[in-house]
């Protein structure tokens, strides 16, 4: 089960999220590619609100998509900024931060209180319809695909503001790192992930997952 070590990172993330540093630089570009700060807020924000939405949401029938083949099919990944999946993302966060950072670190501060009050109780092998799919992920792939987003963006934030990096307990960064590295494997290669890994001399110029 990642209920626990979810709500981990989410608090880390909300912590984040509060500090002055990204309320100063509001409206600046962000490190990530077309993202303003606020608007990489409004990302990372997300990744702890959408948990409200969908665990109020109705019980889905669907069996759990594998969730390898969630994103071996997911319209996002490796895609440019300007696709449309993307430009879709980029407004979706926009327009969770239009609150401001007040009003947007208040939803979240409430998010976290609802959350731990409901998500403990919801067992790990629960299937979890995704609106914007139309397939569902058990509930611990879909937590554990929402602490990686954690981890990488909080680190695409606290570049941003010129504030230190986060770290994450391991109950957080192993599920995360096993994740990313399925997905580099899948994207470069065996081969690739195991010479970057070992061997300096032979290592290729990226093995990015994402």
């Amino acid at each position: 089960m990642h209920s626990a070590a979810y709500l981990d990172a989410a608090a880390i993330a909300v912590d984040l999220l509060a500090d002055p540093a990204v309320a100063d630089r509001w409206a600046e570009p962000s490190a990530l590619a077309e993202f303003s700060v606020g608007g990489l807020a409004g990302h990372l924000g997300r990744q702890v609100h959408m948990m409200v939405e969908l665990l109020d949401a109705p019980k889905t029938e669907q069996r759990p998509r594998d969730l390898m083949a969630h994103y071996g099919a997911s319209a996002w990944l490796g895609k440019d900024v300007d696709t449309p999946a993307n430009v879709a993302i980029r407004a979706q966060s926009d327009e969770f931060a239009a609150a401001g950072h007040a009003g947007v670190v208040e939803t979240l501060r409430a998010d976290l209180v609802a959350i731990r009050g409901t998500l403990p109780a919801v067992p790990g092998d629960t299937s979890v319809l995704l609106p914007w799919t139309g397939w569902a992920l058990s509930l611990d792939d879909l937590l554990l695909t929402r602490m990686m987003e954690i981890t990488v963006h909080c680190d695409d934030l606290a570049v941003s503001v010129e504030l230190p990096t986060p770290d994450f307990p391991p109950p957080v960064l192993r599920p995360v790192l096993g994740l990313l590295t399925d997905l580099a494997v899948a994207r470069h290669g065996q081969v690739a992930i195991v010479r970057a890994l070992s061997r300096r001399e032979r290592a290729p110029e990226t093995i990015s997952a994402l």
